[in-house]
């Protein structure tokens, strides 16, 4: 553990210039006390750190000294896929793997490229999770992460949407997916098929001693691709034929994203059917329970034409609203 700190010490203050203790023990984790411990070390096997005393004071290494002590672990070169998503990478528990991989990256690479490489840091960040909405608690996470590298055998507790729950149900974890901020375990269950479960449903995992055997040729980018169209068709049940004002037009892709914009793009005039700066569309729904709360966050700026059973259950949905609060 010592060495691997002493070498992170080392390689910040080559990549970075001239560093305070107290901004050192940040970085490291570690107390001021231990920081200095460490540079004293350092000096002793031969490393030229200089102490610069006063205001601007710190400590540097001497003027052309570069360490080649660059070499990668596993963990380290794997987090590397993840240095755009620091919080997926803690969450898997790579996130110290990546802060050393990524030392260790700036110390090999020239001065011009490792310029480059902390403008771009500087300026480009990657937040997976949606806007108000906190990110699901995944604890479980690191344990199955492990058995998908491992290609061992879990053993789960598992919570349906519907709020079954099934246990001891042994799965083949077969990859994770990160989309819109919500993890996702790509699994084979006891019957072959291979699905999709929400990581933050495991109420319990366990890692069987039994390892298992990848489906032949099973490609995880392309399951997920395939699944997520298949999701997207099942839950595209069908389409409303909605009036809506020029506030329900900015709000339509707001609440509705890429169906929104669709149905936008077809607006024609709403003619007889409603007042003159109105727009008719028709707008991909879900389940009529769902297009219901769906369309009544568009408030008074949009009316449902079709179809008519549609129609029928957003009145009274308003209806039971109107007597609550009347």
């Amino acid at each position: 553990m010592r060495a691997d700190r002493l070498l992170s010490l080392l390689l910040l203050l080559q990549n970075r210039g001239r560093m305070t203790a107290p901004q050192l023990a940040a970085e490291l984790e570690v107390s001021v006390r231990t920081v200095h411990r460490d540079i004293e070390a350092l000096g002793a096997s031969g490393v030229p750190v200089h102490a610069d005393r006063g205001p601007a004071g710190g400590y540097r290494l001497m003027e052309g000294y570069r360490t080649r002590l660059t070499g990668l672990t596993d963990a380290q070169a794997g987090s590397l896929f993840l240095a755009g998503a620091p919080g997926p990478a803690r969450d898997l528990g790579l996130g110290a793997d990546l802060a050393a991989a990524q030392l260790k990256l700036q110390a090999a690479l020239p001065a011009a490229l490792a310029e480059r490489a902390r403008r771009l840091q500087d300026r480009f960040h990657l937040d997976a999770p949606a806007w108000f909405r906190d990110a699901d608690p995944v604890p479980h996470l690191a344990r199955i992460a492990q058995a998908v590298w491992d290609q061992r055998v879990l053993l789960t507790h598992y919570r349906r949407w519907s709020g079954e729950e099934r246990a001891g149900r042994p799965l083949h974890p077969l990859g994770l997916v990160l989309k819109g901020g919500i993890w996702y375990l790509v699994a084979r269950a006891a019957d072959e098929r291979v699905r999709s479960y929400r990581v933050s449903r495991f109420l319990a995992v366990e890692t069987a001693e039994e390892g298992f055997e990848r489906p032949a040729g099973f490609e995880l980018a392309a399951y997920w691709t395939e699944s997520a169209r298949r999701m997207e068709a099942a839950t595209r049940q069908g389409t409303a034929r909605l009036l809506l004002s020029p506030c329900g037009r900015r709000l339509l892709p707001m609440q509705f994203g890429a169906a929104g914009d669709r149905a936008l793009a077809g607006a024609v005039p709403a003619g007889p059917a409603g007042p003159e700066d109105w727009v008719r569309v028709d707008l991909e729904i879900e389940s009529e329970a769902v297009a219901v709360g769906d369309l009544l966050r568009l408030g008074t700026e949009a009316e449902v034409l079709a179809p008519p059973e549609l129609r029928r259950a957003v009145a009274a949905a308003v209806a039971a609203l109107a007597e609550r609060y009347g």
